[in-house]
C-alpha cells in the first residue's frame, strides 16, 4: 500500500465557508440499485471549487494547498485583495504565498489564468474552457496538461492529454501550467478495505457465476466464456465499436483523433 506525500501540501483544516454537504445516493434510484458496486465509503465534505476564476484583474495570494477527497489533484485556497476566499485547482510547482491573477493578458507564469489568444504557442495549460464563460471543463485531473500548438483565425489548436488535437475558441480562458499531483497514478491501493472506504463494493467475476446469472457462467473450472462476442451481465454485446455519437456538434472541431492504446 502506498500514499502520496507531497512537499506542496500545507497542514491545517479546510476553509469552513467553502465546505458543503453532499447527499450520496450511492448508485440507488428509488431504493433500488441502478449502478452496481457502489455503496458505503467514508463521509466527505464537498469543497466549492472555482473553475471559472472570473475574478479578473484582482491579485490573489495562495494561503494553503490541500488535498480534496473528491478529486485526484490538489486544491489551493486563494485569498484575494478584496477579502474574498476561493478554492482553485493547484498547478504543479505552486507554493504558499505565491501571487496569481486572472486577466485577459496575464503574465506568463504558473498559476495565472489568461485568454488562449494571449498564451504563447508551446505553453502547457490546464482547466481549459470549451465555451466562453462556462468555466474550465477539461484537463483537470492530476498531472494532466494540454499543449497550445497553434493560434490561427479565431481558434487555437490544443493537443489534449489523450493525444487528440482540437480547435478551441481563442477567447476561452485557460490556466498556465500542469495540474498538481503527477504521482497520483503511482499510488498502490494495496488492500480491499481501502477500496471499500472509497465507496466501491465488491465485484464478482462473470465466469464464477452460474449460467442463469451471467453469459459467461457455468462450466467446470476456468472455462472460456462460450460466446463469440463479449457481453454484459444482461447479454448486451460490448467492446470493439465506437461509442461516440456521430452527430455530435463538436466533432467538426477535432483535427486529429487520439491514437489507439498499445
Amino acid at each position: 500500500m502506498s500514499v502520496v506525500k507531497s512537499s506542496m501540501l500545507s497542514g491545517g483544516k479546510p476553509e469552513k465557508s467553502l465546505l458543503m454537504k453532499k447527499h450520496r445516493k450511492v448508485g440507488r434510484s428509488a431504493g433500488k440499485i441502478s449502478v452496481r458496486h457502489k455503496g458505503a465509503g467514508n463521509k466527505k465534505r464537498l469543497r466549492k471549487i472555482d473553475f471559472l476564476q472570473d475574478k479578473l484583474n484582482v491579485w490573489g495570494r495562495v494561503a494553503t494547498i490541500e488535498k480534496d477527497p473528491f478529486r485526484s489533484a490538489f486544491i489551493a485556497l486563494i485569498n484575494y485583495e478584496d477579502g474574498e476566499k476561493r478554492y482553485i485547482l493547484a498547478c504543479e510547482g505552486m507554493k504558499v504565498g505565491q501571487k496569481i491573477i486572472s486577466q485577459e493578458k496575464a503574465p506568463i507564469k504558473k498559476g495565472n489564468r489568461s485568454l488562449l489568444k494571449n498564451i504563447p504557442v508551446g505553453t502547457v495549460v490546464f482547466n481549459l474552457e470549451l465555451f466562453p464563460g462556462k468555466g474550465g471543463q477539461t484537463v483537470r485531473s492530476a498531472g494532466s496538461g494540454a499543449l497550445v500548438t497553434a493560434v490561427e483565425g479565431k481558434n487555437a489548436q490544443v493537443k489534449m492529454p489523450s493525444g487528440e488535437v482540437r480547435k478551441v475558441l481563442w477567447g476561452n480562458l485557460a490556466s498556465l501550467g500542469q495540474v498538481s499531483n503527477p504521482d497520483h497514478n503511482l499510488v498502490n491501493i494495496g488492500k480491499a478495505g481501502r477500496v471499500r472506504l472509497m465507496g466501491v463494493r465488491p465485484t464478482v467475476r462473470g465466469t464464477a457465476m452460474n449460467p442463469v446469472d451471467h453469459s459467461y457462467g457455468g462450466g467446470e473450472g476456468k472455462q472460456p466464456r462460450g460466446t463469440k462476442r463479449p457481453k454484459t451481465i444482461w447479454g448486451k454485446v460490448t467492446g470493439g465499436h465506437r461509442t461516440r455519437n456521430k452527430k455530435k456538434r463538436s466533432s467538426k472541431l477535432i483535427i486529429s483523433r487520439r491514437g489507439k492504446k498499445k
